[in-house]
């Protein structure tokens, strides 16, 4: 009896798909691994909104420790290998949110926060790209935030590193630099939401999986971007993105 050894079994497996699908499967989002050849595949990009007190007030808002506000962006917004970043059309204001970007590499649903730091695999760091002016007008409207966060190209993010290579703790600061020139700075310990209470309440609303991952909210600084501005974004001796508006 022949057998077929798990690579060739997967490739036929991946041509049967191919051949069954009406129009071509969309490739997969995949962020590179500091210190690797293999990549990370993403599945679902959450995000938390309001989780620093100082942005909050700068937004004229303020957070809400009971009650944590999230939304989504698809996992094709994100913008790996320090590519370039395409000015969004339908805006005229397009800001950056600079945050650190946990990487689950499984999952669960109703969990506790003491469960929560098996669930992750890695680390880096993201810019939260959001439309303002679209933005300002849904949350005007009381309508919802998809226009202003997701669109394309909205989330990119840095090359990550295991969580078992690197150390993140309270005092590991956030920061991002625009044409060279600090815009947002801040340390961990500022955040409203710890990293295990985002996931234990992000699971008592979704059933987290491998591959998804969780932007952790922004300091205060936002600002808008420019067609032609550069961007370095560093969680300290985690991981650095940088990259250009185009």
């Amino acid at each position: 009896m022949l057998r077929c050894s798990h690579t060739t079994a997967s490739i036929q497996f991946a041509t049967l798909v191919a051949m069954t699908m009406i129009i071509p499967a969309p490739a997969t989002t995949t962020l590179p691994i500091i210190g690797s050849d293999q990549r990370f595949p993403v599945r679902r990009v959450f995000c938390i909104g309001r989780n620093y007190a100082d942005h909050a007030k700068e937004m004229g808002s303020t957070v809400d420790k009971a009650a944590p506000i999230f939304f989504c962006k698809p996992a094709d917004a994100v913008v790996s290998d320090g590519a370039d970043v395409p000015y969004p059309q339908a805006t005229n204001d397009l800001h950056h949110e600079v945050e650190m970007v946990v990487a689950l590499g499984s999952g669960g649903r109703d969990l506790a926060p003491e469960q929560s730091s098996a669930l992750i695999w890695g680390y880096g760091v993201g810019l939260d790209l959001t439309r303002r002016d679209l933005q300002a007008q849904a949350k005007a409207k009381g309508n919802p935030w998809d226009t202003g966060k997701a669109f394309d190209h909205s989330a990119p993010v840095s090359a990550l590193r295991a969580a078992s290579d690197t150390t993140i703790n309270p005092q590991t600061t956030l920061q991002l630099h625009i044409n060279g020139s600090r815009r947002q700075h801040t340390s961990l310990s500022e955040m409203v939401h710890s990293v295990p209470e985002i996931i234990a309440a992000l699971s008592a609303l979704f059933e987290l999986k491998a591959g998804d991952l969780i932007f952790t909210g922004t300091p205060a600084g936002v600002a808008a971007l420019q067609r032609g501005d550069s961007f370095h974004a560093e969680l300290q001796g985690v991981a650095e993105l940088s990259g250009r508006i185009v």
